[in-house]
């Protein structure tokens, strides 16, 4: 029998952690109270019930949510979810996320999230077309293209974001394809970038040879896992395999496999895009959760969904390295035992922000009518990745912070002298 993972409901209050990230650090800078009190909160919060025709005739009514965190720095910003477990906390902690990930690396951008509780694999390609354009139809003026700009996110995809833009520009009628930018994640056909696609498990991947760098840890021949073999953990498996270092183990909400040996990222990533899940892939032997989070290995990359790493995972893990690929992947009480037992941890608004840096960019080849090539794209991404890795890195050593509060002291020094310039309406 494969252990699962605790359900959201077990979990603790997603909302309850993302503030006790944003308290600690608050306290290490000292950040002036009210803009500690404004930015623990979202802004707008809007939920939305909608009716949508399924294919056998019936009606099915739908909630969807998308919440606004902050706008002071540029447009609000962020993913849109499809999961059965998507709730109201979950995505004010994830849009607040959004914020202090963009401002990190001086991104133009404010923070939103948003998503539909539901499960998308349930549901035909014709059904996730029409509860797509629905929704998006009923959000109507609540996001655009200088106001509030979704993304792909756990369950969504390019083919998602182009059917939220098409029915934009349906809605909005005029200078339509002055729009395009309401969205990003698009295709690359649909007026998206090159490199979006694969941008977050970059990102993770600068990091982690950021880090390799600094410790003088050679990569060539290392063991990595990775938990979660979607968009952001499968192509992170694949870019990193090419420093050297052997995938030993991974899992999904299906169960999780291991081989000593290695594990074929490539011909793994095409098993999943066969089956929708890593079990009963030929070249490995399937494992526990307890037995995955056990494993001997150098490196973790939590790349699933948020709070899998508690206590217990905690004591059990046998790496040198944390890369959060995915958001909140890891409790509060847990960091501190990892902190405690030596292990290093990249957090999630530095290590998987590649998706917002790349998606920035599509932003401004939309709004500029411009196509910028692959190597242009990446070049940039590294470029920021690296300045703020860096940037972090010396700040947690200069203060004797670890890295999740340096990276999030940076971002909130950098909201807090904008609102002293700008002064609190009225």
């Amino acid at each position: 029998m494969v252990a699962t993972a605790k359900s959201l409901a077990e979990k603790p209050n997603l909302h309850e952690v993302a503030r006790k990230q944003l308290d600690k650090a608050a306290r290490a800078i000292a950040l002036d109270p009210d803009v500690h009190t404004i930015l623990s909160q979202p802004k707008n919060e809007l939920i939305i019930n909608f009716p949508v025709r399924m294919d056998d005739g019936s009606y099915r009514a739908f909630k969807g949510y998308r919440i606004q965190h902050s706008n002071i720095m540029g447009p609000f910003k962020g993913g849109m979810r499809y999961h059965e477990e998507v709730s109201l906390d979950e995505v004010k902690a994830l849009a607040a996320w959004m914020t202090y990930k963009s401002v990190l690396h001086e991104i133009p951008f404010g923070g939103a999230k948003g998503g539909i509780k539901f499960n998308p694999r349930l549901h035909s390609k014709s059904e996730l077309e029409r509860v797509t354009r629905r929704f998006t139809h009923a959000l109507g003026s609540n996001i655009g293209p200088e106001w509030d700009i979704p993304a792909p996110d756990v369950g969504t995809n390019a083919q998602t974001m182009v059917w939220m833009m098409d029915t934009y520009m349906n809605v909005v009628g005029t200078e339509r394809q002055e729009v395009r930018g309401v969205v990003t994640g698009k295709t690359v056909a649909a007026g998206g970038s090159p490199g979006r696609e694969t941008a977050t498990g970059q990102g993770v991947v600068h990091c982690i040879t950021e880090w390799a760098r600094e410790n003088r840890f050679d990569l060539d021949g290392k063991a990595f896992m990775v938990q979660g073999f979607g968009n952001v953990g499968s192509h992170t498996a694949r870019i990193l395999a090419k420093t050297g270092a052997t995938l030993i183990a991974t899992g999904d909400y299906r169960g999780y496999i291991a081989n000593p040996e290695g594990l074929n990222p490539h011909k793994l990533a095409e098993h999943v895009a066969h089956t929708g899940s890593v079990v009963e892939y030929r070249g490995a032997k399937p494992i526990s959760r307890q037995e995955f989070f056990a494993l001997e290995a150098d490196i973790l990359i939590p790349a699933a969904l948020e709070l899998e790493i508690g206590v217990e995972e905690a004591k059990a893990l046998k790496v040198k390295l944390i890369v959060e690929g995915a958001n909140g992947p890891t409790y509060p009480e847990a960091e501190e035992i990892l902190a405690e037992r030596g292990i290093d941890l990249v957090p999630d608004i530095l290590a998987n922000s590649g998706g917002v840096i790349v998606s920035y960019y599509e932003w401004l080849q939309n709004k500029r009518s411009e196509r910028w090539d692959l190597e242009e794209v990446e070049t940039r991404l590294e470029t920021r990745m690296k300045t703020t890795f860096e940037q972090v890195r010396e700040l947690a050593a200069e203060r004797n912070f670890d890295l999740r509060t340096a990276a999030y002291a940076i971002g909130l020094d950098r909201l807090q002298r904008v609102y002293r310039e700008r002064g609190i309406f009225p």
